[in-house]
């Protein structure tokens, strides 16, 4: 996971930067706010931050305050690092945006469980946003079923009808027999689709995973 560290101090940035690989980190570092920001707007910006209260340019709360105003932005796990320690310091700190708080000097195991929490943020962040988008794609495609199955109907009865009124030696015959039962089988798996209350999946040679629409449909369950 990639991790921001924003500081003027120099001493400072190199402790992390010592420390943060250690723990499976990749760090990008800003020595100002300014820097610190353009890097959170950058496409696969880092998903946490490591953010010094006072330094040049924007300051470590003011970031906090406007990544938190942008609508629908992916999650940025962000701690204020800083020697301001009152009460009074941390509760505007959190209010503005951030998710943790350390005071300098930072003790090195409480960093490392933080950030530990930061990740573990992340990743259910991550489970429930692919779980919001599953979820909507499977509305859509029962949507989408309701709207087939009547057209479906449509082409099976009429396929039905020309197959009854042809002789049986007509070679077309079988023909429009196999399209009434691809009709049927597309039939059975729109109904399948529509049930789906949960979902399994399997994974496809490249990698991808795909919904099993039948271990899925509440017939099977």
């Amino acid at each position: 996971m990639k991790i921001l560290i924003a500081d003027d101090d120099p001493l400072t940035c190199r402790m992390l930067e010592a420390l943060l690989p250690r723990w499976g980190y990749e760090v990008l570092t800003a020595r100002d706010g300014n820097e610190a920001w353009q890097i959170l707007q950058t496409e696969n910006s880092p998903r946490m931050a490591i953010l010094d209260w006072m330094m040049p340019g924007m300051e470590g709360a003011e970031i906090c305050r406007r990544i938190r105003e942008i609508p629908h932005s992916e999650m940025i796990y962000l701690i204020l690092l800083t020697s301001k320690g009152r009460k009074e310091d941390i509760i505007e700190g959190l209010d503005a945006g951030a998710d943790d708080y350390i005071t300098k000097p930072f003790d090195h195991g409480e960093l490392r469980v933080r950030t530990q929490v930061g990740k573990r943020i992340i990743a259910l962040q991550n489970a429930l946003a692919s779980g919001v988008k599953v979820q909507g794609a499977l509305e859509m495609a029962g949507a989408v079923c309701h709207e087939i199955n009547q057209p479906l109907q449509i082409i099976s009865g009429h396929a039905e009808l020309i197959a009854m009124n042809m002789p049986e030696d007509d070679p077309r015959k079988r023909s429009i027999q196999s399209i009434g039962q691809q009709v049927v089988r597309i039939g059975d798996i729109t109904r399948k689709l529509m049930r789906i209350t949960r979902y399994e999946t399997y994974q496809y040679p490249d990698g991808k995973l795909l919904i099993d629409i039948h271990k899925s449909s509440a017939e099977s369950g």
